[in-house]
């Protein structure tokens, strides 16, 4: 997507050769313009498929997943929490995932009330680098009994194993930039559309 490698090159920035930051439009301070085309992106790519729901994690992928269910008119968003309540019950799904930006492992989880068996689920995400969260995503849905129609991410790392993995299982995988690499000055390559 065009506009959103500008807004990468323009306020995206580098940590080491493998973190890209771009916390200044997408999940810190929001573009909300840029987002909702984003949304919309996904949305065109992934209507065939109509999905009864989307999912994403606790919380960067939370703008992303309801500017694409608006734009698929209006479905229904579940995130997938990252902590746990008092309220949870035996009704939950529950994943293990490993956070590569925090470097932290978490369980995710979802009441089985919210990703009705049988729902056509699109997942939806701001990040994509090891593959992680989308795999703990996709576990949920199997426990819940729910086929995944395709994976919408905002930004991939095409540097880390994730995409590939997940194209190389079949899975309709769509992201609107990719980064190849970080340079050795610091520089975010974008793989061109």
């Amino acid at each position: 997507m065009k506009e959103l490698n500008e807004a990468i090159r323009k306020w995206g920035k580098t940590i080491g050769k493998d973190i890209v930051k771009v916390d200044m439009f997408l999940n810190h301070r929001i573009d909300t313009g840029l987002m909702f085309r984003m949304g919309e992106a996904l949305a065109d790519h992934f209507a065939s498929c109509r999905p009864d729901l989307i999912l994403t994690v606790e919380a960067s992928g939370i703008a992303l997943a309801l500017a694409c269910a608006r734009a698929l008119g209006d479905i229904p968003v579940v995130f997938a929490k990252k902590g746990s309540t008092v309220v949870q019950n035996e009704e939950m799904v529950t994943s293990k995932v490993y956070s590569f930006t925090h470097k932290t492992e978490s369980t995710i989880r979802a009441d089985r009330r919210y990703l009705p068996e049988g729902s056509v689920v699109l997942i939806v995400d701001d990040f994509l680098a090891d593959g992680q969260a989308v795999h703990g995503m996709m576990d949920l849905c199997e426990q819940a009994g729910c086929r995944v129609c395709g994976v919408g991410i905002g930004i991939e790392k095409g540097f880390q194993p994730g995409g590939e993995n997940l194209r190389r299982r079949g899975t309709d995988l769509y992201s609107l930039a990719i980064v190849d690499r970080i340079d050795e000055n610091g520089n975010v390559c974008l793989r061109e559309e």
